[in-house]
């Protein structure tokens, strides 16, 4: 048997997509009222974009994510994770912490509680 998150928690919400995001499975932030849009380097983020479809964006705003991570390796347990502009994520020193389930550090990827 081995470890799964799959299916934990997951809440998704819809939200307008900004004028031109169609990117899915990146983190996102909230660009106006209902509206969603993917971060910038540095950006805390609200959710990661599952699906992006006729202007609309199905979030997920809970659950565990996989994501691939960029700089100094994330290490298990709490830390603060933003966006690192390119689709993943990065540590930083102040942000929401989140519960970093594992760290993939061959291929950059990190799992974790959105």
């Amino acid at each position: 048997m081995s470890v799964s998150f799959n299916g934990f928690n997951e809440s998704l919400l819809t939200f307008n997509a900004a004028s031109g995001f169609t990117a899915e499975g990146v983190p996102v932030k909230m660009s106006a009222d209902n509206t969603v849009n993917s971060c910038a380097d540095g950006d805390d983020f609200c959710g990661i974009s599952e699906n992006v479809r006729n202007g609309y964006a199905a979030v997920s705003l809970s659950g565990a994510a996989t994501l691939p991570y960029t700089g100094q390796a994330p290490v298990a347990g709490y830390a603060c994770l933003v966006a690192n502009g390119a689709g993943g994520v990065k540590t930083a020193s102040s942000g929401i912490s989140r519960l970093i389930l594992s760290v993939d550090t061959v291929n950059s990827k990190v799992t974790f509680l959105v």
